[in-house]
């Protein structure tokens, strides 16, 4: 049950027990690693884009466990279900190496619901909670639109492709692309561009929070590369706020 402030709005208190123990948590984690590992096996040679990191089980895992600690900490201040939330960031992007972009989000609810339905005895009102957030995760309305969870899982997936992480793979991308360091401040300016649209989209004051503090740290790194690299290109809009 959640707790309820004065005029209707939630304190973030939960007085219940977690529906999801720790062991049981940590064998959801392993299913979703080894469920990685084995849409890629299939692939056989080549695969979608496997010549990219990002594309590979260890990325998208790591990406995942990002998510999940950024979800959790919006969900635990914001008042939401953490327990519907840190199960549906695990599973938010199960199915991403063998679906196509646009069906991936259903496809991971679909096993999501598969592995909740077979494993422990959750609710089903648990279990559609879940499914619906991952559901939503790719949902590009306003956020306004779904629920607190869905919110808070959302926030947290464009989250991770801000700050130091999202700087450090768009750099990571200009060898891939046969670039220099010279492109290097053009190419953080797009992690700055992505990270404001962001912020633009960002409900809850824990994310926004979030945001500005990785944006700074991005905007510091980018004027650092002109400090220190004679003749990078690239201008940093200076009047805009983050």
């Amino acid at each position: 049950m959640r707790i309820d402030a004065p005029g209707g709005g939630p304190v973030g208190v939960e007085i219940k027990e977690s529906a999801v123990t720790d062991e049981a948590f940590a064998d959801i984690q392993r299913f979703v690693y080894d469920y990685l590992t084995a849409s890629v096996e299939s692939e056989g040679d080549g695969g979608r884009m496997r010549w990219y990191p990002w594309h590979s089980a260890e990325y998208r895992f790591n990406h995942i466990r990002n998510v999940t600690d950024l979800a959790t900490e919006i969900a635990k201040k914001e008042g939401a279900d953490v327990d519907v939330v840190r199960v549906a960031a695990v599973f938010h992007d199960v199915s991403k190496l063998e679906a196509d972009q646009e069906t991936h989000a259903e496809e991971g609810a679909r096993v999501a619901r598969e592995y909740l339905n077979t494993h422990g005895d959750y609710p089903q009102s648990f279990i559609e909670e879940v499914c619906q957030t991952i559901v939503d995760h790719s949902y590009h309305g306003p956020l306004s639109d779904v629920s607190l969870e869905s919110q808070c899982l959302i926030e947290a997936d464009v989250l991770d492709k801000v700050g130091a992480n999202g700087t450090a793979l768009m750099l990571l991308r200009m060898g891939y692309e046969a670039r220099t360091h010279m492109d290097a401040a053009g190419m953080v300016d797009r992690v700055l561009e992505r990270g404001r649209d962001h912020v633009d989209r960002i409900e809850s004051d824990t994310a926004e929070s979030i945001a500005h503090q990785r944006l700074k740290r991005v905007r510091w790194f980018r004027e650092w590369l002109e400090a220190e690299v004679v003749g990078m290109d690239g201008e940093l809009d200076r009047d805009r706020d983050i």
